[in-house]
């Protein structure tokens, strides 16, 4: 399984970005669909996540200005960030957990993209 991430770029505070994960392979699913940050100096930090279920959990940071969600015909997932701040400005990375269909598990890390907000 592998993913990639798209849609980072430089943006003013107060603007918007959508990020997209797209997760390819043969015979796979997925369980649950994540989205990290990690700020220069900083750890990586879990910003949402959705699993199959629908379900969404989101740093207190960003409740209310970013949605998480998932296509599962496509097996993509997105990130909506609206209301942005500069300290909003990480690399932000897809991780995809799940397994395939010969029921080995898996848990892959997009490579990250870069998203910068200015002041």
């Amino acid at each position: 399984v592998q993913v990639v991430e798209s849609g980072g770029g430089l943006v003013q505070a107060g603007g918007s970005l959508r990020l997209s994960c797209e997760a390819s392979g043969s015979s796979f699913s997925i369980s649950l669909m994540g989205w990290y940050r990690q700020a220069p100096g900083k750890q990586r930090e879990l910003v949402a996540a959705v699993p199959k279920s629908g379900s969404t959990n989101y740093a207190d940071s960003v409740k209310g200005r970013f949605t998480i969600s998932r296509d599962n015909v496509k097996k993509t997932g997105y990130l909506q960030m609206n209301t942005l701040k500069p300290e909003d400005t990480a690399v932000y990375y897809c991780n995809v957990v799940g397994s395939t269909a010969w029921g080995q598990g898996y848990n892959v890390w997009g490579q990250g993209t870069q998203v910068t907000v200015s002041s």
